[in-house]
């Protein structure tokens, strides 16, 4: 018996091994093309509007296309700062940018603004260690989120903070897909929002609950009030590695499953589970017109060749898929039926959805789905859309590459 056992021992581990090592193969291969890509980056040129207004309930909301119109508009509430500032960010790039927010929120401190600073450790590996090292002062504390490390409690231990927050006093806040570095300003097209009125408060709240869910000796707690008024046409939805909640992938699916005329997508990264697959057919089937915007090249080429394995599911399923040109689109938003839209910081994959800290606000208002729409049109209109008769007439070895890294999936 245990010499019949040996030979399919040995068959099992080299097909393994074999598969590893193509795995491995295709990763590499895929790396070194990446670099090459990133070395012989240029500045780009894309489409975009000016940040527009519009008011919804108790609340104004403002958006930005573009980095360098909202990163002005950042800097200037640092700037006119009275009372505190929230500020949360997941890369922090040590450039001209980057110095100019950290030099802002010094200033701010100096001047006796009370400045809270959250931003993600991992994130920021490659960024010179001496650029997060503040002065002591008593206005300024600040707070990385550090790696804790792998562990039986993952993902409480491991999901990374990949929100972008900036409340200042009680008057404005900012969220969406913009991190903070010169590469954003310019050549990247994102999209953020800038919110006054009621819903400030549920921002303070949020950057508040995450402040105390990780205390630290020699950092305060800060006070948790509670809000003076209900919002009802905007809510915020955080997702809590730490608590195992996850609230944005069931707003999602629950938009989705609503929708009776048209689903407008626009996401960095497209890399859905099942139930988000299996959500979008259906809604395309019931003759929604389902489109979704990604990269054609994003920052990230494993990400891509990830996406790219949904592509024909999707495609044969009726749902239209276009391809960004020429510069990284790196928006988090979807708006539907003219009536539902949302921003924030989750991409549709397992990172952002059930792995890391989150923040998306979902509106219902006409007014701002119908910006969203406008902006649609205009990334539309620096888009090809991929057909299933193209997609299906790529190489083979491209097709063979992209099964190779199935697997992977569920870590992205």
């Amino acid at each position: 018996m245990k010499l019949g056992r040996l030979p399919v021992r040995k068959i099992i581990k080299r097909s393994v091994l074999a598969v590893a090592a193509v795995q491995g193969a295709t990763l590499g291969a895929l790396a070194i093309t990446d670099h090459r890509r990133k070395k012989s980056r240029r500045h780009v040129v894309f489409p975009r509007v000016p940040p527009r207004s519009v008011t919804t309930g108790g609340s104004e909301v403002t958006l930005y296309t573009y980095g360098e119109d909202l990163y002005a508009d950042m800097l200037g509430a640092i700037r006119q700062a009275r009372l505190q500032i929230y500020f949360e960010t997941f890369i922090w790039k040590a450039d001209p940018v980057g110095f100019e927010f950290k030099q802002a929120l010094l200033d701010a401190a100096e001047r006796g603004v009370r400045v809270y600073i959250v931003y993600d450790e991992f994130a920021n590996l490659v960024v010179p260690r001496s650029f997060f090292r503040f002065p002591k002062h008593p206005n300024l504390r600040v707070k990385p989120h550090r790696l804790i490390g792998f562990g039986f409690r993952w993902p409480r231990q491991t999901g990374r903070d990949h929100r972008k927050l900036l409340v200042v006093d009680d008057d404005v806040a900012f969220i969406g897909g913009y991190n903070i570095g010169s590469l954003y300003a310019t050549n990247w097209r994102d999209t953020h929002a800038r919110l006054t009125g009621d819903i400030v408060w549920d921002m303070q709240n949020a950057f508040i609950d995450y402040w105390n869910l990780f205390p630290r000796r020699r950092l305060p707690q800060l006070p948790d009030t509670g809000g003076l008024v209900w919002q009802p046409n905007i809510r915020l939805y955080r997702n809590v590695p730490k608590n195992l909640v996850f609230p944005i992938r069931g707003m999602y699916l629950d938009a989705i499953d609503r929708a009776s005329h048209h689903i407008y997508l626009t996401h960095a990264y497209l890399i859905p589970d099942e139930d988000m697959v299996r959500a979008l057919l259906q809604a395309a089937d019931r003759g929604v017109d389902v489109r979704i915007i990604v990269p054609e090249e994003s920052n990230h080429i494993v990400a891509d060749w990830l996406s790219r394995g949904f592509y024909s599911q999707l495609l044969r399923g009726g749902v239209r898929l276009f391809l960004y040109q020429g510069a990284m689109v790196h928006a988090k938003t979807a708006c539907i039926d003219g009536q539902w839209s949302t921003i924030g910081t989750a991409n549709i994959d397992r990172l952002s959805l059930q792995g890391n800290y989150e923040m998306n606000i979902e509106v219902f208002s006409d007014a701002v789905a119908g910006q969203l729409e406008e902006i649609f049109a205009m990334d539309s209109s620096n888009c090809r859309e991929l057909t299933l008769d193209e997609w299906h007439s790529r190489p083979a070895m491209v097709k063979f590459s992209e099964s190779v890294l199935t697997p992977f999936r569920p870590l992205l």
